[in-house]
């Protein structure tokens, strides 16, 4: 009890370890999706192809899967205080080296350490900030971590885009450093560090359990990553790694379960509440990342914005996600249910993903998405604190941290399912509309003619010759169509992402009730 007691603290020193927990998840997200609006300039500078610049994204995601569920073991084997530390060196250094990368897959290499540092932060500063507040304050805990992890992926592209704007690529990576350094000094200063008492030899560490898991969560990354890419099962190199994700996921479920001492023990997943929040995480990641894909793509694709402006139509919905946190932290202390608070953000982000399927046209502009957008941050603050709170709140000891990083995983995961089956279905579904739009497209049809014969006198009235007349009036038909087409298709996927989340509602809405509060200062022990 001593040990749980030393790890609260008050006043100054929990402002500093809160605000250092913060900056390294901030840190951390914000290098998820920052590199989005650079990769064209990336791809110019350093003479590479586009396929080959989106693994400076596959890479960082890979590594970050990989890592999160072997957080809560690499914790016990060297401490956590100096596990973080050193996992934030490992980040910055690897951002200067991003910086300084002069070939594509020197890149590529280096997005993968900084991953490798990267995933670290993310589940262990959840369970540091949450260990230093009193247990009467740790719903509050939670919804302060959760704005950090919320704001950070919509912070990401307005940022890279000022960055690119005003100064070079390299420069999205140079701005970790003295972040990472300040973090890297308090941490050492003010971070405790539990005692275990669980630290293994050499001999007895877990090597199968980690390739296993390495095998299966790595190759599964790949494949949603670089499926669409590929066209999927039609590429041999996917099905390969389509193959080794499932075998990978077999081996590693049956050495955690045989395994004396396993690197990630897969029998706290008996607990309900904690199988319950991570299909819930999964969900929540697949929300979060997925809307937050499919919205620039949108505007950027149908509306030509630019990466900057879709960006920056993002941050109002971050404020609004940052506003409701403390609320429903409040609610959470106050003895407030989490799956009527879960199924309030389902239902919300219904309501939003519905609203945003009635205004798409060609003409919609910022101002129609702002309220929207402010109703899908609302909506997001619902769901994280209590999703994360319901999936620990019958969880003691280290399984608690251990449950910590399933869900962070799982919601890694989340998103990544979200981004592949949504620009799959993008891909697909365009396809589909210009084929059912190009029927109704007859030079037979009056009105197509007339359309027709008023593009061609349009472009010979600018000096065309008749033949070159028909030729642009035909590509300009074929524009409309391509564009009316995509604008079906993002119709489509709103109302898929909203039917998706009220489904939930009713499943939430059977939940286990939650039996108390969380005390995350046993996670230690």
């Amino acid at each position: 009890m001593l040990q749980q007691e030393s790890l609260v603290e008050y006043g100054f020193n929990r402002v500093i370890i809160t605000i250092t927990a913060i900056m390294c998840a901030l840190l951390e997200i914000i290098d998820t999706t920052i590199v989005n609006v650079a990769l064209n300039e990336m791809r110019g500078n350093l003479g590479a192809t586009l396929a080959d610049v989106s693994w400076v994204i596959a890479a960082y995601a890979i590594a970050n899967v990989i890592v999160v569920p072997l957080t809560s073991w690499l914790s016990q084997q060297f401490g956590r205080r100096n596990y973080f530390a050193v996992s934030i060196v490992i980040f910055t250094v690897a951002s200067f080296l991003c910086g300084n990368a002069t070939s594509i897959w020197e890149l590529v290499f280096f997005r993968f350490i900084q991953g490798l540092g990267g995933g670290a932060l993310l589940v262990t500063s959840q369970t540091i900030i949450t260990e230093v507040y009193p247990p009467e304050k740790r719903g509050m805990a939670q919804a302060l971590y959760g704005m950090g992890v919320i704001v950070g992926p919509t912070l990401g592209p307005p940022l890279g885009g000022y960055i690119v704007d005003n100064f070079s690529w390299p420069y999205i990576f140079y701005i970790n450093i003295p972040i990472g350094v300040i973090a890297t000094l308090l941490t050492l200063s003010y971070v405790k560090s539990p005692n275990y008492g669980g630290k293994k030899s050499f001999s007895e560490v877990d090597w199968w359990g980690i390739l296993f898991l390495i095998m299966a969560v790595g190759s599964l990354q790949l494949v949603l990553e670089k499926g669409q890419e590929h066209d999927w099962f039609e590429d041999t190199s996917i099905i390969i790694f389509a193959v080794m994700a499932a075998s990978g996921i077999y081996m590693f479920i049956w050495r955690e379960l045989t395994a004396e001492n396993p690197a990630v023990d897969l029998r706290v997943l008996k607990d309900k509440n904690l199988a319950i929040g991570t299909v819930l995480s999964f969900i929540l990641g697949f929300g979060l990342y997925g809307s937050t894909f499919v919205i620039p793509l949108f505007t950027q694709n149908s509306l030509g914005w630019t990466a900057l402006q879709s960006g920056n139509m993002l941050v109002p919905s971050s404020i609004a996600t940052a506003m409701m946190m403390p609320i429903v932290g409040r609610a959470i202390q106050g003895g407030f249910s989490q799956k009527y608070l879960i199924a309030a953000g389902f239902s919300v982000f219904f309501g939003y993903s519905l609203w945003a399927y009635t205004i798409i046209t060609p003409f919609t502009g910022e101002g129609d998405f702002f309220w929207i957008l402010m109703l899908r941050g609302v909506g997001l603050g619902f769901l994280f604190v209590p999703t994360t709170t319901l999936a620990l709140s019958s969880l003691k000891g280290k399984e608690i941290g251990q449950g910590a990083a399933f869900t962070g995983m799982v919601r890694q995961l989340g998103g990544s399912f979200g981004i592949a089956l949504i620009s799959t279905y993008i891909s697909r579904q365009n396809v589909q509309h210009r084929a059912d739009l190009i029927t109704h497209v007859s030079p037979y049809d009056p009105a197509v003619a007339q359309r027709m014969s008023g593009l061609e006198s349009n472009f010979m009235s600018h000096g065309a010759s008749a033949g070159e007349a028909v030729q642009m009036a035909t590509r300009a038909m074929e524009g409309a169509v391509m564009k009316q087409a995509a604008l079906l298709t993002y119709m489509d996927v709103f109302l898929g992402i909203g039917v998706f989340f009220l489904l939930c509602v009713p499943f939430v809405l059977i939940l286990k009730p939650n039996k108390g509060k969380v005390d995350m200062s046993q996670a230690a022990h």
